[in-house]
C-alpha cells in the first residue's frame, strides 16, 4: 500500500481527494490529514480513512478535534508546527492544497521527503518558484501538477518531446463576466463574481477566476513546471471547459487533453501516476456539446493577464508580491469594502510601489509577501474611503 498525506484536506481540492482514497481504500494508507479551521469535517475525513495523524492549523479548533477523535486511534495536534511536522512525514505521496502563502512551508517540508509532490498550490511556485524548484532537485522528487490546465498540458505532453514544444495554451472558462461591460463589471457584487458557470470552487479561487487572476497566476506556474519563456505561454478563453490545455509542437501538431469539468480526474492521475486510476467521474460526451468556442481575452477588462505577466518577466520579488496583493484585495472585496474591478488597482498599485526585489531564499519570499500585503491594505483602505 502506497501511504499519502493530504494537506489542505477540509478544502475543495482535498474534499475531492479524500473522495478518492475512499474509493480505493485497499491501495493507500494515509499517514496525515491537515486542515484549517473546520474541525468536524477533518474528524470526519480521519475516521473515514482511519488517517494517522489529524492536524489543525487553527488551534481554537484544537479542543473539538481532540473530543470528536477520541478512541478512534487517530493522533491530534494543532499549530503551525504541527502542520509543517505532518507535511514533513514520509509519504510516498502528498497533495499540496494549502492555500496561499500559508502553503509553502508545509509543501517545502514534504518536498525534502524527495518523493511524488501533487501540487495544488499555485503560490509554491507562484511565489517562491526558483526556491521551489531547488528544492525538488536536491531532494529528487517529483512534481506532479494538479490544476487541470498544468495537468492537461502534462498529459497533452507524455512523449518527453519538451524540446520540440512551440508553444502551450491554458484554457480559461472566462467566468461569470466573461460577457459583462465594464460598467457591469464595476457595479458587481461578491454574490454575483462567485457564481461561476462551469467549476465549484472555494471563494477565493472563485473571485480569482472572474478577474482572471487565477489564470495569470496559471500564466507563471506554467513557466516554472514547464521550462518556457512567458511568450511561448498562450490562454485561450473556452466557456465550455472541454478543452483544459493544448501543446503546439514544432510540425504544426496540436495536442489537446480533454475532460468533464471535474477536479477529481486531474487529482486521480497524480495519484495513480504513472498509471491510472478508475474514477466515478462522469466521462466527456463530445456529442452533448454543439459548439466548442475558443476566443483570446479581453486584456481591457480583465488587466490580470496583463499584470501577470509583467511580474513574469520582471522576476525576482514581483510574483509573490502580485500573489499577495491579489488575496489582500480578495479579501476586501468579499467583505465588500472595494469594487471588483479595485482587486487589479490594489494588485498594480502594490506591484509599481514594491518593484521587483531579489527573493532567492524563502525567508526573502516571505519577506516581501509580507510588504506586499502591508502595502495592500494601505491601497484598499484608500480606495475605500
Amino acid at each position: 500500500m502506497r501511504t499519502v498525506t493530504v494537506l489542505g484536506s477540509t478544502g475543495s481540492i482535498g474534499c475531492s481527494t479524500v473522495d478518492l482514497l475512499e474509493q480505493a481504500r485497499d491501495q493507500f494508507r494515509v499517514r496525515a490529514l491537515v486542515g484549517g479551521s473546520n474541525a468536524a469535517k477533518l474528524a470526519e475525513q480521519a475516521k473515514s480513512l482511519k488517517a494517522e495523524l489529524a492536524v489543525v492549523a487553527d488551534e481554537k479548533a484544537f479542543e473539538e478535534l481532540r473530543t470528536l477523535l477520541a478512541g478512534s486511534g487517530t493522533e491530534v495536534a494543532c499549530g503551525r508546527a504541527a502542520v509543517i511536522a505532518a507535511a514533513g512525514l514520509p509519504a510516498d505521496w502528498t497533495m499540496a492544497a494549502i492555500t496561499g502563502a500559508a502553503g509553502l512551508e508545509p509543501t517545502l517540508a514534504a518536498v525534502k521527503n524527495g518523493k511524488s509532490i501533487a501540487l495544488a498550490n499555485k503560490e509554491a511556485l507562484v511565489c517562491a518558484g526558483d526556491v521551489m524548484l531547488r528544492a525538488v532537485a536536491d531532494a529528487g522528487a517529483t512534481l506532479l501538477p494538479v490544476d487541470s490546465e498544468h495537468n492537461a498540458i502534462a498529459q497533452a505532453m507524455a512523449d518527453k518531446q519538451a524540446d520540440q514544444v512551440a508553444k502551450i495554451i491554458l484554457t480559461a472558462s472566462g467566468g461569470p463576466f466573461r460577457k459583462a461591460s465594464l460598467e457591469e463589471m464595476e457595479a458587481a457584487t461578491p454574490a454575483q463574481a462567485l457564481k461561476h458557470p462551469t467549476w465549484s470552487m472555494g471563494a477565493k479561487i472563485s473571485i480569482d477566476s472572474a478577474t482572471m487572476f487565477n489564470k495569470g497566476l496559471e500564466v507563471i506556474e506554467a513557466a516554472r513546471i514547464f521550462g518556457l519563456t512567458e511568450d511561448r505561454i498562450d490562454v485561450l478563453v473556452h466557456p465550455q471547459s472541454v478543452v483544459h490545455g493544448l501543446v503546439q509542437y514544432t510540425d504544426g501538431s496540436l495536442i489537446a487533453q480533454m475532460g468533464s469539468a471535474d477536479m477529481r480526474i486531474p487529482i486521480a492521475h497524480t495519484l495513480a501516476w504513472p498509471k491510472r486510476m478508475a474514477t466515478t467521474s462522469s466521462h466527456l460526451d463530445l456529442a452533448a456539446f454543439a459548439t466548442l468556442e475558443f476566443s483570446a481575452p479581453d486584456m481591457v477588462r480583465f488587466p490580470a493577464l496583463r499584470l501577470a505577466r509583467e511580474a513574469l518577466r520582471s522576476g525576482g520579488a514581483a510574483p509573490a508580491i502580485l500573489s499577495a496583493a491579489n488575496e489582500i484585495a480578495v479579501e476586501a472585496f468579499l467583505k465588500e469594502q472595494i469594487g471588483f474591478l479595485d482587486i487589479a488597482r490594489v494588485v498594480e498599485q502594490t506591484m509599481t510601489a514594491l518593484g521587483a526585489p531579489p527573493a532567492d531564499t524563502l525567508e526573502a519570499v516571505l519577506h516581501w509577501d509580507a510588504e506586499a500585503r502591508k502595502a495592500a491594505r494601505s491601497h484598499t483602505l484608500a480606495l475605500a474611503a
